[in-house]
């Protein structure tokens, strides 16, 4: 298991414990884009231009916002096995 699979398995496991540099990190290696920030939000586009806006609670990464990533990361590789 690579690092992109651990960072993966880790978000799946508890969406709520992931730091927010290890979800940025993530983002990045599964191929989405930050194209803009006002303040602490941060916007980020996946490889088929679905939108998250994210922002970090202190050092974490907000759940629900991990869970988006997640439903949106498994949509488009359901896509791409089609």
């Amino acid at each position: 298991m690579n690092r992109s699979e651990a960072l993966l398995h880790k978000a799946r496991r508890n969406p709520n414990g992931l730091k927010f540099r290890e979800f940025e990190r993530l983002m990045r290696r599964y191929g989405w884009t930050q194209r803009r920030q006002r303040g602490s939000h941060r916007t980020w586009y996946s490889p088929e231009g679905y939108r998250i806006i994210v922002q970090p609670e202190r050092s974490m990464a907000k759940g629900y916002q991990v869970r988006q990533f997640l439903r949106q990361y498994n949509k488009e590789a359901a896509n791409e096995n089609e």
